[in-house]
């Protein structure tokens, strides 16, 4: 199974590569040097009044016109109330009404652009007749006054049968966003349904990689980790079920945090009496909406270009939950105990880990032993070979629609296999991997089976080792992908790559990506850092340690 995999896999590359031939259009060269600056450099600047919010939000939508010509990341846009936005915070500023400290204690992003994905509901402008409303608590009459002039950015997961359908109310880390006096900007891409690792759909088509514009940017957060890897914007906001916040963070060269789950499962414990979602940051306005124990394993996180803003955007979207992560705790990174694996221990539907990811984990490893002292511990977990069949086991959940229903905006079931044959014939409103997964949803693990008790328990005791390793003090560094970004349609022949960030959903520890350069390839490489239960924290401060050492974002565009 495993050499036959590898065969299939290397035979695709060889006629991808036929296809593909060079690195793809060039990005136009970063001229004006705001683009450089982190979100928190910005509303610093922004605040003290050194520069004027409209000016700042102009640089980035004349940013994004440049590039998604070619990278086809931002699907709708909100540009004029943007600047409006931008010129209400220059007035306000200009009255004087508030201290520097209290603008940064209660609007620290004040004036700041923000994007995130087409999955996240933004309440925006006034949309004509045929816009539609999907929330599930609005029916009747609230239904039918929301039809026609309804307020919001389109909301549609990827999903053809959602392409009309607008958001009426901002999901709740938009709100959190906004009311810290962020502005939103733009949205991005997704894959379809948010279920797959490449960011293309039927209704707005594929999103190129900025670093080469033939491979692709990951899914479903891909067009966020691409706008932040083309400097198109300064903080953006996605999320994660299967490691859709720290693939595109890989793929594109930028960070992504994944943060943890507000409790461990199956307890009464104190920390249920800070936490009021599943998650540390709340999952309201995401689209699918995930059902029972799959809302523990969806995270909303920040995607950025700079370390130095993962903290900030965290605390703000967390709301009260941010007690829980004591983030404003200084950490030493010295007194952190380090583990590593540099692969999965060997899956066999898994590709191999590539030879440059295995070398920056080693780079990362010499230098924390060079420059602190910290000798980081190999360590091998068997358990995490099984991580796909984890992943997949744990996803099935009582009661929560099929795929296929998914794919019609539950409403109804797909008939998946006449659907192929119209795909066949160019007539299907669906992707391939869209069908695809549908169908093999079926003929996977169910829910309740023998298999599926099987790979549970496996969970249990992967998560009651991970715990033990870990304790309250402790970093697991561990690669994000095994390849770095595949060409288009290429994950199509190695569909479980995703495990090596699937299976910490599953287990609810925080995540956070971390770039660490350029690869042979000329793509970004870079490792995740994994904590235990609620130490975000902790794994932040080795994000702002890495991206000191290896400078982090690396421009895919000439600067001017």
């Amino acid at each position: 199974m495993r050499l036959s995999h590898r065969f299939i896999e290397m035979v695709v590359r060889c006629l991808l590569q036929l296809i593909y031939r060079g690195p793809g259009e060039q990005l136009p060269p970063i001229q004006d040097l705001l683009l450089l600056d982190s979100a928190s450099a910005l509303a610093y600047k922004i605040r003290t009044r050194k520069i004027k919010s409209e000016t700042v939000v102009e640089t980035f939508i004349a940013r994004i016109k440049e590039v998604n010509p070619i990278l086809n990341c931002v699907v709708d846009e909100r540009f004029e109330e943007a600047l409006k936005d931008a010129r209400e915070v220059d007035s306000l500023l200009e009255k004087g009404t508030k201290t520097e400290r209290e603008l940064e204690r209660d609007t620290p992003y004040l004036g700041v652009p923000f994007t995130t994905k087409d999955c996240i509901a933004v309440k925006g402008i006034n949309i004509g007749p045929g816009a539609t409303s999907d929330w599930p608590y609005l029916s009747g009459s609230s239904l039918n006054a929301l039809r026609v002039g309804v307020t919001g950015m389109c909301h549609t997961s990827g999903l053809y049968c959602r392409r009309n359908i607008k958001a009426h109310e901002d999901g709740t880390a938009i709100a959190a966003m906004k009311q810290a006096g962020a502005i939103p900007l733009a949205l991005t891409n997704v894959s379809e349904a948010c279920m797959w690792w490449e960011s293309n759909n039927l209704v707005h088509g594929r999103t190129n990689n900025p670093y080469n514009t033939h491979r692709i940017v990951g899914g479903s957060s891909g067009g966020e980790g691409c706008i932040h890897a083309a400097a198109g914007s300064p903080i953006g906001i996605g999320s994660d079920i299967g490691g859709s916040i720290r693939m595109p963070a890989f793929f594109n060269g930028v960070f992504g945090h994944k943060p943890s789950r507000a409790v461990e499962l199956n307890t009464t414990s104190v920390l249920a009496n800070y936490a009021t979602e599943a998650g540390i940051v709340s999952n309201f306005g995401q689209y699918p909406i995930p059902v029972g124990e799959q809302d523990t394993y969806l995270g909303i996180g920040p995607l950025c270009r700079f370390a130095t803003d993962l903290t900030l955007t965290l605390r703000i979207i967390s709301g009260k939950n941010a007690e829980l992560l004591k983030l404003d705790e200084k950490v030493d990174i010295k007194k952190l105990k380090y583990y590593y694996m540099e692969d999965d221990g060997g899956s066999r539907m898994v590709s191999p880990v590539q030879k440059d990811i295995k070398e920056s984990l080693r780079r990362v490893v010499a230098y924390l032993d060079k420059a602190h002292g910290i000798k980081a511990q190999k360590v091998r977990i068997d358990k995490l070979r099984n991580s796909a069949n984890i992943w997949f086991s744990k996803m099935k959940v009582k009661g929560c629609p099929k795929f296929s229903e998914q794919l019609v905006n539950c409403e109804g079931s797909l008939n998946v296999y006449w659907e192929l044959c119209k795909w066949v014939l160019c007539m299907s409103n669906h992707t391939f991997i869209g069908l695809a997964t549908a169908i093999l949803e079926d003929m996977g693990v169910q829910y309740g089976s023998e298999k599926h008790t099987h790979f549970v328990g496996l969970y249990k005791e992967l998560a009651q080792e991970l715990k033990d390793m870990l304790g309250m003090d402790g970093v697991f560094l561990y690669p994000t992908h095994p390849t770095t970004a595949p060409y288009h349609n290429e994950p199509l022949v190695k569909p479980f790559n995703f495990s090596y960030t699937g299976i910490v959903n599953i287990l609810g520890l925080p995540a956070t990506h971390c770039p660490l350069g350029l690869g042979a390839d000329g793509l970004p490489v870079g490792i995740q850092v994994i904590g235990a239960l609620n130490q975000d924290r902790h794994t932040l401060a080795v994000a702002v340690e890495l991206e000191k050492a290896f400078g982090g974002w690396v421009s895919p565009s000439t600067i001017l």
